[in-house]
Order: C-alpha cells, then structure tokens, then sequence
C-alpha cells in the first residue's frame, strides 16, 4: 500500500457520506445546512490538495482528460471572483452601463462591484466553489472502476432513501416536522425536500444513474436451451440486480407521488432519449438492452404508476391551461412562467455581466408588475436565473460544460466496451436530458443538493470516458480488466 493510499481513502469514504447527507436536510437549501455541505466539500478538497502537495496522492488519467470541463469551471469561479471585485466608476460604465447608474452608497467617486449585492454573490461563490469542488474530488478520486461502481451505487442508494421516506409518509398521509420545517404528505410525497418538484429532480439524477448501472449488468446474447434460461433466470434472482431493479421501482412510484407534472415529464421522456441514443451510438448494445428499456416503461408506468397514482399525475396535465384567467386556482402555463419572463427584461439591462451570482431576489423587485404580489427568490427556470444572475459570459461557460460532458457521454457510449463505464455514460446522458428539460420551470440547479449530485455525475461521465485505458497503479490487482479484455469478450 502507497503513502497516502489509506488517507485517500478516508476522503472517498467521508466524500460518499456527504453525498448521503446533502439531500436529508430539506436538500440542504437552508444556510445552515449549505454551509455544513459546504464546508465538507472544502475541507474534502483542501485535504487532497494537501496529500498531493506532498507528494503522497497523484493526478490520474480521468482528471487530466477532464481538462475542458476543470479549465471551464475554473473560468467560472474566476467570472464570479471578478463580480465582487470594486471597480473604478469609469470602468463599471463600460463593463455595464445600468449597474453605473446605481446610485453608489458612499459617493459619486465610490468604487462599486458588478454585482447589486456583493454579500449575495460571496455566498454564492461559496456554493459555487463547493459544487466545483465535488467535480475536482470525483475526478481525482475515483481512479478506477472498483471506486466508479461504489458512487454509484451510493448515489443510487441516497436516491432509494428518499423514495422510501416519502412513499411512506405519503402512502400514510402522516404530516410532520423536519427541521423545523412542516411536511404536509397528504396530497403528494415530499421526502426530506420543501418542494416536491425538487424532490422529483433529485430522483431523476438517481434514476438516470440507476438505469445505466442495470444496463452494465446485461450480458450479451440469448439462453438456447430451457436448463440455460432457467440457470441465468435463477441467477437474476439470486443477484444483487434484483435488488437494483426493486429499487428503481421503488423511487419511480416516489417519482409519481411527487405529482410533479415536469418532473415525471422529464424523467420518462429522459428516458425515451436516452435510449434511442443509447442503441444509435453503442456498437456493443444487447437485446436485452432494448427489452429492459421497454420493461422500464411498461412496468413502471403501467404497473407501479397505476397502482400508486399515476392517474393523479395525468389528471393534473388535463388540468393545466395556456393562460390564468383558464386556471384561476393556480395550474396554468402562464403562471408558471411568470417570474422567467419578466426577468427577461432584466437580461436587457445585465447582458453581459449579469446583476450577480445570487442576486435574483434584489433585482427581480424592480421588473415585476404591481399584479405579482408573491415574492419571488428564484426565477423558476434555471437557464433565465444563471442568465441574469452572471450574465452571457457566466451562462456560457456553464453551458459548455454541460454541452463537452454530454459529447463525452456519447462518445463513451460509441467508443468503450467495459459495461460499466458505457452504463454510468448512459446514466449521465439521460441525467442531462432529465434536468435539462425540467430546468425549463423550475430550479433545481439552485438546491444544493440536486446542484451536487448533477456535477457528480457531469463528473463519472469524464471518469468513465478515460478510467482504464492504461491500467492504474493504485488499481487493485486482479479487479480492474484491461480494454483488450472487453474486446475479447465480445
């Protein structure tokens, strides 16, 4: 065992505990709960980067061919630094002409910032440099595929946690406190989550991952003799795959208790995508690839969906209309995206720069009619929040992040034979699709939790593009096959 090896490995395992931890204090949107999550994550980093500032841990190939995406966040983290540093009075009004025109609260000659409200955007370069955080460490610490399989299934696991606690409390109409914050589960399933969307956004990121570990325990071809399908038909049921299949039932029937209209939206539809693309790009897919993706959606819908409500969920589609005056109890398009709309005109005023990381809340006031009374923190649509939050510079480089981590995925898909890593791409690719599509109304980029688990897995899909195609040193012997293996397999 290597200097540092046993360290290394007290930091995976308190790394996998935070993931655990992050979504059971309501998602960890509260500043309590962020700053411990943040706090972990930093301390995590710091203490890697003191291991290998010593020589005891080193940068292995998924860290370095991650470069596009590290050199992207680091941009990013930089864009918001530059956000809350005072500028001259000249120089805010070439960089952004409305926020000069802010009175400056210390006199005309005062130096201000890009951002209206520098404590807001310290806070959120603090959650911002935690979630970039959780990107470095899954990179430098999961090195090979013993350590790739584990978060996975951690992550899966945190995912099964949640749709327990709220089946039960659901399917028991039980109301309760957590936190000093009351859960009403009659009329849907909340979990450990204020909302119930969010909920829904952190099952489809578990799903997604879920789905692609299934899909990397298929084997190729077909059983030709009776004693053969009876032998791999006990084996399935005498594997740990039932018990992931169980699982992904268990948090789609949560997934429609949520009643959530775009979360389950998104995750079905997620899964359509991804699996057309799944057999378009992967030279290796199986049949038995395509009959569990046609299980997934004639089982879960049909089956578990009826049983525990699904009925519920299409009467709320039947439900919504275009426009309020349609819907006045609330259900309509027009009310959802309300908030994103009027903040367009802020992204009139802030193109280029934004108003600030985390400052939604203090400009939004200023472009909502008098007919809006309700107070709005988020913009209900990610895409319009980043937007006007940190501008086109900050909005862009995120996307390429996502966009170079989705090309990645699918070259995964096209390019690998290992099972495993062509499983957690899949999973990446329809986790990106899921919160990409349910982004459009709602916020779950802004919860913590869901924020930190969407970057993790952003961060297995580069792990799983590069680990092994030169076999590690701090690999275990005996457990890690080469390439030329799966080749040979095939």
């Amino acid at each position: 065992m290597r200097p540092g090896s046993s360290a290394d490995r007290t930091i995976f395992v308190l790394f996998l505990l935070l993931l655990v931890w992050a979504p059971l204090p309501l998602g960890s949107n509260r500043p309590w709960a962020s700053a411990i999550l943040e706090v972990g994550l930093l301390s995590l980093a710091l203490a890697w980067a003191w291991l290998y500032g010593l020589g005891r841990v080193h940068l292995h190939t998924p860290f370095r061919r991650a470069w596009p995406a590290t050199l992207l966040f680091a941009c990013w983290l930089a864009w918001l630094a530059i956000q809350v540093v005072p500028l001259p009075a000249v120089l805010l009004r070439m960089i952004s002409s409305t926020r000069a025109r802010v009175p400056a609260p210390y006199g005309a000659n005062a130096v201000q910032t890009l951002s209206i409200d520098p404590n807001a955007t310290v806070g959120f370069l603090l959650q911002a440099c935690a979630c970039v955080a959780a990107f470095y460490l899954t990179l430098a610490l999961v090195r090979h595929r013993n350590r790739l399989k584990a978060i996975a299934v951690v992550i899966v696991a945190a995912g099964l946690i949640q749709a327990l606690i709220a089946s039960f409390m659901h399917l028991g109409k039980v109301n309760y406190e957590v936190f000093f914050t009351g859960f009403s589960n009659v009329d849907n399933a909340h979990g450990t989550f204020v909302n119930r969307n969010h909920l829904a956004g952190y099952l489809e990121i578990c799903l997604a991952l879920g789905i692609g570990m299934m899909i990397a325990t298929l084997r190729g071809g077909s059983a030709r003799t009776w004693r053969q399908i009876l032998r791999d038909t006990a084996g399935w049921f005498l594997s740990t795959r039932v018990l992931l299949r169980v699982s992904l039932v268990i948090m789609v029937i949560a997934m429609v208790m949520t009643r959530s209209r775009m979360g389950n939206a998104a995750f079905f539809t997620s899964m359509l995508i991804a699996g057309v693309i799944g057999l378009a790009t992967s030279r290796h897919a199986t049949r038995s690839t395509v009959i569990l993706l046609v299980s997934l959606i004639i089982i879960d819908i049909f089956v578990a969906g009826t049983w525990f409500g699904v009925e519920n969920v299409i009467k709320r589609y039947e439900q919504t209309t275009l426009y309020r005056e349609l819907q006045p109890t609330g259900g309509s398009v027009e009310e959802r995206l309300e908030p994103s709309l009027y903040a367009l005109n802020m992204m009139k005023d802030y193109p280029l720069t934004g108003s600030g990381g985390g400052t939604f809340y203090a400009a939004f006031p200023k472009y909502r009619p008098s007919s809006i009374s309700v107070y709005f923190a988020d913009a209900h649509n990610d895409y319009v929040q980043f937007a006007t939050d940190t501008g086109v510079i900050g909005l862009g480089l995120l996307g390429l992040v996502v966009l170079s981590t989705f090309i990645v995925a699918l070259r995964t898909l096209y390019e690998r034979h290992d099972p495993l890593c062509r499983g957690i791409a899949f999973g990446a690719t329809m986790g990106i699709i899921a919160i990409m599509i349910h982004s459009w109304v709602d916020f779950n980029l802004q919860i913590p939790a869901n924020a930190i688990t969407f970057i993790v897995l952003l961060a297995l899909a580069w792990v799983a593009f590069s680990t092994h195609r030169h076999r590690s040193n701090d690999a275990e012997p005996g457990l890690v096959p080469s390439e030329a293996d799966y080749e040979n397999q095939e």
